[in-house]
């Protein structure tokens, strides 16, 4: 098996390699480590990232991808397209698009079988990857996917199986001067009206996922406790779409606290977001991209988990609370029969003890 130190992988002076992972901002994330220690073994390889709109901005500022293909033919869910500026193109189009790249090596980390699909119908000679959803035929190397082991990880094992070595696993995020300007921005409007030192607290309830959400009457009671604290002010990003909810919300809240709870879906870009959570005290929230880009940005943070496997998509370096009902983690590879208990009885309580004890607030 050929090596970074062995010339028979170099085909060429220059190797092209393409690294495929189109979908959620979460995944796009995860895929960094992967990218990171591909780019330490291939330092002048030309490193294209294939990535999904939206959520592949997160690796707009990657220092280990040469550039950053978006991937746009279809929208299934919400996020995808926030804007509407996005142009849907057709998988043959892209098909056309990659072969004239002439990569030498595609490293498919999507799952699907269409993914797999594109690399082949590309040309590309040399396709790594998950050997799931019977595509086997269409890769010259299949790796098998763990199902028991963070994504990460099984993200790396596909760099081990091409004998590529892998020297460390941690999240990092990029973003511009700009969008850090916007951020302090922002937050300095908050602190204009206040008085003493703040703290600054995100609580994220929203998901691509509905089945991930927790109960409204949940968040208030968490909510209300967080804004105890006169001197701490509590946060909400994401997409315009998610703005009703929180204005919902934040009704239940008496006029000194709704003075402290701020409502900022679609006013940042997914960089712009990341440089303010760099600037929390705390992150609470429901499993979601938004605790991923957290999480990247090196941010104390508490996720509340129902029905996926922490082990596996939980944000790095997080305290993870989750109520331990039988039937969890499904995964939600079938419609609930219990209601979503697994949110529904993840009381506030035990979230603010695990904020008291991991992150010291009070």
């Amino acid at each position: 098996m050929p090596t970074p130190d062995n010339p028979t992988r170099l085909l060429k002076p220059r190797r092209r390699i393409l690294v495929m992972r189109y979908r959620f901002i979460g995944d796009t994330l995860l895929t960094v480590p992967f990218l990171r220690n591909l780019r330490a073994a291939y330092p002048d390889a030309v490193i294209d990232m294939l990535a999904a709109p939206n959520s592949g901005e997160v690796l707009r500022d990657c220092p280990y991808i040469d550039e950053l293909l978006m991937f746009d033919t279809t929208r299934k869910h919400r996020y995808e397209n926030p804007d509407g500026k996005a142009h849907k193109q057709s998988y043959w189009s892209y098909v056309q698009r990659l072969r004239s790249r002439r990569y030498d090596t595609a490293f498919v980390l999507k799952r699907s079988f269409s993914s797999a699909g594109l690399a082949f119908l590309a040309g590309i000679p040399e396709r790594i990857g998950f050997n799931t959803e019977g595509r086997g035929f269409l890769l010259t190397q299949g790796v098998p996917y763990r199902s028991g082991v963070h994504e990460v990880d099984c993200f790396l094992d596909v760099l081990k199986a091409a004998q590529i070595p892998v020297q460390d696993r941690h999240l990092e995020s990029w973003w511009s001067p700009t969008e850090t300007h916007k951020a302090e921005q922002l937050l300095g409007l908050v602190a204009q009206a206040a008085e003493g030192p703040l703290q600054h607290v995100v609580l994220h309830l929203t998901s691509s996922n509905q089945a991930k959400q927790w109960p409204q009457a949940h968040a208030q009671q968490l909510a209300v406790w967080l804004l105890e604290n006169p001197h701490r002010h509590v946060h909400c990003l994401g997409a315009a779409s998610d703005k009703p909810l929180y204005q919902e919300f934040s009704q239940t809240l008496s006029e000194e606290q709704r003075a402290r709870f701020h409502i900022h879906c679609g006013q940042l870009s997914l960089l712009e977001s990341m440089a303010f959570l760099k600037r929390m005290d705390l992150v609470v929230g429901v499993d979601s991209g938004t605790l991923h880009m957290a999480s990247a940005a090196g941010v104390p943070m508490v996720a509340l988990f129902g029905p996926m496997d922490e082990r596996k998509w939980g944000p790095m370096n997080a305290a993870i609370v989750r109520e331990p009902v039988a039937c969890r983690p499904c995964n939600l590879d079938k419609p609930c029969q219990y209601d979503f208990k697994c949110m529904k009885d993840l009381r506030p309580e035990a979230v603010i003890e695990t904020i008291k004890g991991y992150a010291g607030l009070s």
